[in-house]
């Protein structure tokens, strides 16, 4: 495991999961593909939250859209304006209305989102699921205004306002994933019900168990966050949890590639590029990395006083045309040592954009070729996304890289496929969305196997050779008398058919000695900790593997 193990102490209470709507009750239907028209491309824009938190106004919102315009960030793409937490009167009105802050926002959000469209970007609004908002429950901002029980009188008041983009934040410890998914589609089926599109976009994660890695989020929302909350920061150690710096939310997201597709995509939050508190290695490796991943492209600078470093990197014209690829897909990767990690992004003409990311502390070489990353074929062009320098090659893919940055290459030329499958990769359980993991990298006989958050130390990279899979330098073995139930474990090589695995075109794994035993997440389980044991194959999702 990547740290100590950490549960979510006690479930403080139940979330009703019907909505009270105008004295009767509305269920939610059963979860279906979200397909509502917006966001075929990740969201661009800006939000309030990460300069400015609560000490928001309407006057702020106005000089930041025009400053969106007045820097040529528009018409590159950046329309969203979000205006997050404590916009809102603490108190509903006599009918239960939302109603903007009074001295905040005297004109009214209509008349902000009026003033938005005027200038050719588009209105988004902050609101949360339960009984409170994020300012509201660490009481920085008095009051109970959360949509609990007012969901589509909520849905039909931003449509009357215009707003085209709906932050929508759990924001607390209690209710199960089942809980989330159950109160989300409220709010889902409320907004589809207005019919103004609108993009939705949810956090399950914060004060919360991280439920965001754990499920395709695509049947419930637009955009869903993957991790906690962003920091100004490049390294923070955490796995997910508070606050995340730049490198560790890659890891978490990085493995999720599978979930994106044009109308929903992971949220690895919004950017911290202007900020302050990375280099500008790191900044640009930041929005590099957030383009490739396919992540929504959210400002959180103040841009009345960005400075032309700044503006250089959120300008890139080259890393913007890769984020929003129509295509729609989040680089997946290709290989990872530790420290020099490859992603490639198919795009839609047939090129590939490749990132050679140095997590190290020093400067490396990182190389790879055109077959590895999906290309076929003898002549290649590679443009260089930050200099914009073009130059041809082979097959090989090379680059000095400084500590913590990234270079990316845009790749034409030749044929594409997809990158074939890494020898040395994480095995991602379908159902909890965590990867095979050696309990605390202990390499003696016998340790036993479970899942953990997808991290990219070497208790979790699975080689491959032939039909055994290796960790560690041993082999993922069961015991002579294996049945239903047993732990799956690691052992000293030894050639033994226990010892060998076939993977399946389900995405099961079996064993060659019990061709009827698969790779199990123990009773479907979904927590860090959960026991990865042997069970009767039935092709359930806590039986289907993926290999990051």
């Amino acid at each position: 495991m990547s740290g100590p193990r950490r549960w979510l102490a006690a479930v403080l209470g139940a979330v009703a999961v019907a909505a009270a709507v105008g004295g009767g009750v509305v269920a939610p239907r059963p979860a279906q593909a979200l397909d509502n028209g917006v966001a075929r491309t990740p969201p661009m824009g800006w939000n309030t939250w990460n300069t400015f938190g609560c000490d928001i106004d309407e006057t702020l919102i106005r000089q930041m859209a025009d400053s969106i315009v007045h820097n040529g960030l528009r018409d590159l793409g950046y329309r969203y304006v979000v205006v997050d937490d404590c916009w809102f009167d603490p108190n509903r009105d006599a009918q239960g209305n939302l109603r903007a802050h009074p001295q905040r926002f005297p004109s009214g959000m209509k008349a902000l989102g009026d003033y938005l469209h005027s200038r050719g970007l588009l209105f988004g609004i902050y609101q949360a699921p339960l009984d409170q908002t994020c300012a509201q429950y660490f009481d920085a901002f008095p009051g109970s205004t959360g949509s609990l029980g007012h969901e589509y009188q909520d849905a039909r008041q931003f449509a009357a306002w215009g707003v085209d983009y709906l932050k929508y934040d759990w924001c607390s410890p209690t209710g199960t994933i089942n809980d989330q998914v159950a109160r989300f589609g409220i709010m889902r089926d409320a907004l589809a019900a207005t019919g103004r599109p609108i993009v939705y976009s949810i956090n399950p994660n914060s004060i919360h168990e991280k439920t965001g890695p754990q499920r395709d989020w695509s049947d419930v929302a637009n955009l869903w966050r993957t991790t906690e909350d962003i920091t100004n920061a490049w390294n923070t150690g955490q796995t997910n949890g508070y606050p995340m710096g730049i490198q560790n939310i890659v890891n978490v997201n990085v493995p999720l590639a599978g979930y994106a597709a044009p109308g929903g995509f992971n949220d690895p939050d919004m950017l911290e590029v202007g900020n302050g508190g990375m280099t500008d290695t790191e900044a640009r490796s930041h929005f590099a990395l957030w383009s490739v991943m396919a992540a929504p492209l959210m400002m959180g600078n103040d841009l009345r006083s960005a400075n032309a470093a700044t503006l250089a990197i959120l300008r890139n014209q080259n890393l913007v045309a890769i984020n929003q690829d129509p295509l729609g897909r989040q680089a997946v990767e290709v290989s990872h040592d530790g420290t020099r990690r490859i992603l490639a992004k198919r795009l839609a003409n047939g090129d590939v954009a490749v990132a050679l990311f140095n997590q190290g502390g020093s400067p490396t070489t990182i190389s790879t070729t055109a077959a590895a990353i999906g290309k076929t074929g003898s002549s290649f062009t590679l443009r260089e996304a930050w200099t914009n320098a073009t130059s041809t090659t082979a097959g090989g893919i090379s680059a000095s890289v400084p500590a913590h940055g990234t270079v990316v290459y845009r790749v034409s030329g030749g044929g594409t496929t997809d990158p074939p499958p890494p020898t040395t990769f994480r095995l991602r359980s379908e159902s909890a969305g965590r990867c095979l993991d050696l309990d605390n990298s202990n390499s003696a006989n016998g340790t036993g196997t479970l899942i953990w958050d997808c991290h990219g130390n070497p208790n979790q990279q699975v080689t491959q050779s032939g039909q055994t899979l290796r960790i560690l330098g041993k082999c993922l073995d069961v015991p002579n008398n294996a049945t239903n139930g047993t732990r799956v474990q690691i052992w000293d090589c030894n050639g033994g058919t226990n010892q060998q695995w076939t993977s399946n075109s389900n995405g099961t794994v079996s064993n060659v000695r019990f061709p009827s035993l698969c790779l199990d997440v123990d009773n479907g389980g979904t927590a860090n900790g959960t026991p990865v044991i042997v069970w009767s194959c039935h092709g359930n999702t806590n039986q289907r593997w993926s290999r990051l």
